[in-house]
């Protein structure tokens, strides 16, 4: 199989990771942003095209107080310290998620990391902030039904193709491969729709563990599998003998 052309991590296990050292949890995701800057950088090397970071999820804003604000300064330091950094390498960040009712100095600064980089040509960073599945198919279904309601779209011309230009991924293509660390083997509400023919990649190491040595072998096992897409590989499909073909035939007819 050819090289991924997008990857996307849900980024797992930062708290679990402080905690075990009796560290407090701020300090796990302090050290899950060295890691995320790692792991960018050893992305740009592989050629990857795509790069996409479950970084904060519409469910995190539950957690205490005191460690969202931590999260969400983590977040306002990483752009304002490695933004420019990001743009000189020249890749390009997006961000996925709902903004509606974020911040109005949060929303800022995505809209900056956007703005600034909006031209560049290499490795694409996208960033899930305030990001859930259900709430992206939430919005995309509204768009829809308003378009129905206002009588410029048909319900029968809501088609796949349609939905996914109604996601906040539209113009991103499908990850082929998507890599979770900390052990735990599920989707947590990220990428839903997306990852319908998804390879998966499961690490035990927390995040702050994960080494680009990993990101690299996740390719590699990548690599080896054969994706299918529901259907069957060109080399398994058999091919039938005009005999076959006119033994197959009597066998439909008797179905009939």
């Amino acid at each position: 199989m050819s090289d991924p052309r997008h990857i996307a991590i849900i980024m797992d296990g930062n708290g679990r990771w402080a905690e075990a050292r009796g560290l407090p949890r701020v300090a796990g995701h302090k050290a899950g942003v060295e890691t995320l800057r790692d792991i960018v950088r050893a992305a740009g090397d592989s050629g990857l095209d795509f790069l996409t970071l479950f970084a904060f999820s519409s469910e995190n804003w539950s957690r205490p107080q005191s460690e969202v604000s931590e999260l969400l300064g983590l977040l306002k330091l990483f752009i304002r310290r490695d933004l420019h950094k990001l743009h000189k390498s020249n890749v390009r960040v997006r961000i996925i998620g709902a903004r509606a009712d974020l911040a109005a100095d949060i929303r800022a600064l995505l809209y900056e990391a956007e703005a600034l980089t909006a031209a560049n040509t290499s490795l694409t960073l996208v960033i899930a902030f305030n990001y859930g599945a259900r709430d992206e198919l939430t919005r995309a279904m509204q768009a829809l039904a308003q378009q129905v309601a206002s009588g410029t779209l048909l319900p029968e011309a809501i088609t796949p193709e349609r939905i996914g230009a109604q996601l906040d991924t539209a113009d991103i293509p499908d990850p082929d491969l998507i890599i979770r660390t900390s052990g735990e083997m599920r989707l947590s509400n990220f990428l839903l729709w997306q990852a319908a023919y998804s390879e998966f990649y499961f690490v035990s190491d927390y995040w702050p563990d994960f080494k680009p040595v990993q990101f690299f072998s996740a390719i590699e096992e990548y690599r080896k599998r054969v994706r299918r897409f529901g259907g069957l590989p060109e080399e398994n499909i058999p091919e039938f003998s005009d005999k076959a073909e006119a033994d197959i035939v009597p066998l439909r007819h008797s179905a009939g």
